[in-house]
């Protein structure tokens, strides 16, 4: 029999001229069809070659860090630039540098190289478990909230595990690998994020502390009026903030808008901490601070904010189980 798979294996008998020419003519079909579904990726150690000399752009120092020879480096790129048909480094008086196209390759193979490690030490991490949610949350309402909570989680669901990385704002979740987001933003915000389903989670009750120290010896019951004679610490990310606070106080404050500017929620608490002034923050991320008496409330004046906090996910047909366990035990723990 002839077979036209991988190899063509021709006995040693007669074949018919015309049946033989079939046969080659099949063979050489499935040999197409192969190259054709063959993927046009390099190896990957071609890649952290490339990546490492372009992070460089220093064959030695890819060396260094591969553990390699600098000729061992220099092949591989050889072989990755013959492969690609483009030249990705020029030669200089110092060394190497990359060319146009050899820069933005290398953008995209470091994106997707690191990617994969993700994902590979998340395959890693969920060996026996039972499923991981990958989380993209608001830095401090992750750090000062949600953390000190997992322990619950853990106990009632041992097998879950939860990775968390920042963000900030809405992003389309398809290519992140985030099965969901704690947000913080408008009911707006929310029903405008295209492609998503959201649990309202904490609403955002604003109030102003401060060090005791600050304060001096006045009482803690200080009037608005009072508020606005002290400095206060601005967060950037809420310009309007101690505006919008006075303004719902019945207040003309002058100086609604002085003072140092902050980014995150975390950064003015400490400033807050260290006497630097009064900070306007939600007296859910203060909860600790109020407890050991390192805050005061200045003014028991809150204000409920436009923002709140919600857990954001991509509408699909059916969720991941994890992650259906993880809005369960959230909710639940809000409301605790």
């Amino acid at each position: 029999m002839l077979d036209v798979g991988h190899y063509l294996f021709v006995p040693p008998c007669k074949v018919p001229d015309r049946e033989l020419q079939s046969v080659l003519l099949l063979a050489q079909k499935a040999s197409l069809h192969c190259a054709v579904m063959r993927r046009k990726i390099p190896a990957t150690h071609t890649l952290l070659c490339f990546e490492a000399a372009a992070r460089h752009e220093s064959y030695s120092r890819a060396a260094q860090e591969m553990a390699l020879t600098q000729s061992a480096i220099s092949r591989q790129v050889a072989a990755l630039e013959e492969y690609l048909g483009q030249t990705l480094f020029r030669r200089t008086r110092h060394g190497v540098a990359l060319t146009p196209r050899g820069r933005e390759y290398a953008s995209q193979v470091a994106e997707r190289l690191l990617a994969l490690e993700r994902d590979t030490l998340n395959a890693m991490s969920t060996q026996g478990t039972e499923g991981a949610v990958h989380l993209a949350a608001v830095a401090t309402f992750a750090t000062r909230w949600l953390i000190p909570r997992l322990p619950q989680l853990q106990t009632l669901h041992p097998d879950i595990v939860v990775h968390i990385e920042t963000r900030t704002r809405p992003f389309m979740f398809a290519g992140t690998g985030f099965d969901a987001a704690l947000y913080a933003g408008s009911a707006e915000q929310v029903s405008n994020w295209a492609g998503t389903q959201s649990t309202l989670l904490l609403h955002e009750d604003v109030v102003p502390v401060c060090a005791p120290r600050l304060l001096r010896g006045r009482s803690t019951h200080m009037t608005p009026q009072a508020v606005a004679r002290l400095p206060l610490l601005q967060q950037s990310t809420r310009p309007f903030g101690w505006s919008q606070w006075f303004d719902a106080m019945g207040v003309v404050a002058d100086h609604a808008l002085s003072g140092p500017r902050y980014e995150l929620f975390s950064m003015t608490i400490a400033a807050a901490t260290q006497g630097l002034g009064v900070a306007l923050v939600p007296r859910l991320l203060v909860h600790d601070e109020l407890a050991r008496g390192d805050l005061v409330v200045a003014c028991e004046r809150p204000l409920r904010g436009e923002r709140a906090y919600y857990l954001v996910s991509p509408l699909q047909e059916q969720e991941p189980q994890a992650l259906v366990l993880f809005r369960n035990w959230l909710v639940a723990a809000v409301s605790g």
